[in-house]
């Protein structure tokens, strides 16, 4: 009888142990999908609602579905805000909203200019308006409840259409009453065209929401640009880490073949440095490349050193080797929580993850979702305020060298906490 009990109980532990596995070690969660942005139609109830029915494209063509492709996805207190740079005309707006509480279903949920459309919508001739924005690529919310966001206030269209609208600016605005408490436009002496700015990272101080600062990859010069909130100013990095690595610019995505060849393009603020209340280390990388590079934030912080040039700040930039083959990454971020930094694998369709307190070295890094048919090309990736982590995917090579099959699902949004994103990973 003890014997058999014994085995009951060892079976017991046996299932309980799968079970935990299973449910520990879970793979991303889709939250929303659309095959296609649309605009509502009160003529075809049958068709995709993307925007709110007062949503209209004033003074820039007609609507154009296809256009509209989401890039950016960051998650506040059940609210997310998606952007759609303005790469094709018939956009109504580059910054949205999506009110998770009253959109249920997976599919199909609708978008919401923000803060309302008035400054998402172009003038009709074009003309800059401090007041409006033009195109924005990604956001990121600190902890004091404020939307950042670079408005690169360039129209990306193709061809000879393309054109700089108006000087790229940073924008902080307040989530608690949706109105702008800052906007910074971007010297021509940092910067003479805002598109290669894609990315930003907030690092705001624990003790004072006033002493923040944003660092702004630009992949298209090659510069790191850092903004203090404090001081009303912006000062430049400059380092050959900042450019691509030429073995690592050929990318093939869902059976598009192509080059290129992306400087810097995501900033990482990372965890505190032991015996220090402010000091952290901060993670970059370029996207055509496999390396990640690593700073303090002390040294960004500081615009005097900035000025004295790349011979004395040089060496504090910090090569900590290479994430292995086909890891070439869009966005990446640090979950204070597990000491982890997730990348968006865009070359393997794939959220890759390291464990910062472990040799950075390609036996050390782990994949905690992978999928070549839904997951095709992770374009953005954030870290909530509750340790959630979230994704966007949107095919963009498909969209870009070929086409997009219309009916198809084509974007989606992700999720999963932290922690049971890296459960039974080599992350973990």
């Amino acid at each position: 009888m003890a014997k058999l009990t014994e085995f009951y109980l060892v079976l017991v532990a046996g299932v309980l142990s799968i079970f935990l596995t299973v449910t520990l070690s879970e793979n991303l969660q889709l939250v929303y999908q659309w095959t296609q942005l649309s605009s509502s139609s009160k003529n075809d109830p049958s068709q995709n609602v993307l925007f709110s029915a007062s949503t209209a494209a004033v003074g820039e063509n007609e609507f154009n579905a296809y256009g509209n492709l989401p890039m950016g996805v960051t998650h506040h207190k059940g609210f997310l805000y998606v952007t759609i740079p303005r790469r094709r005309p018939g956009i109504p707006a580059t910054l949205n909203v999506i009110d998770m509480s009253r959109n249920p279903s997976v599919n199909n949920p609708t978008l919401d200019p923000y803060p309302n459309l008035l400054v998402n919508t172009l003038r009709n001739d074009f003309s800059a308006d401090s007041k409006r924005i033009v195109s924005v690529y990604r956001t990121q919310v600190d902890r004091c409840d404020r939307l950042w966001f670079v408005d690169t206030g360039y129209l990306e269209y193709p061809g000879d259409a393309g054109r700089q609208v108006q000087r790229p600016a940073l924008w902080v605005i307040d989530l608690t009453i949706n109105r702008s408490v800052r906007r910074f436009e971007i010297p021509p002496e940092m910067v003479e065209f805002g598109y290669g700015i894609p990315n930003i990272e907030v690092d705001v101080a624990d003790y004072d929401c006033g002493r923040a600062y944003a660092y702004l990859p630009d992949y298209e010069w090659r510069r790191l640009y850092v903004y203090s909130l404090t001081e009303d100013r912006m000062w430049r990095f400059e380092h050959n880490y900042f450019s691509f690595e030429p073995r690592y610019g050929d990318f093939n995505v869902a059976g598009q073949q192509f080059t290129w060849y992306d400087g810097i393009f995501s900033v990482a603020v990372g965890g505190r440095w032991e015996n220090s209340a402010t000091e952290r280390t901060v993670y970059l990388h370029a996207m055509a490349s496999v390396s990640e590079i690593a700073v303090s934030n002390r040294v960004l912080q500081n615009e005097t050193l900035a000025q004295l040039g790349n011979g004395v700040y040089g060496r504090a930039f910090n090569h900590l080797g290479a994430r292995g083959p086909n890891t070439q990454s869009s966005s990446h971020a640090y979950d204070p929580q597990t000491g982890t930094l997730f990348y968006a694998e865009v070359n393997r369709n794939a959220i890759g993850c390291w464990n910062t307190r472990t040799q950075f070295s390609p036996e050390n890094h782990g994949i905690v979702h992978l999928d070549n048919e839904e997951m095709i090309y992770p374009a953005d990736l954030r870290i909530d305020s509750t340790g959630d982590l979230w994704v966007i995917s949107n095919r963009l090579p498909i969209w870009i060298y070929s086409e997009l099959n219309r009916t198809d699902v084509n974007y989606r949004i992700w999720r999963q906490s932290a922690s049971r994103a890296i459960a039974g990973t080599i992350c973990a």
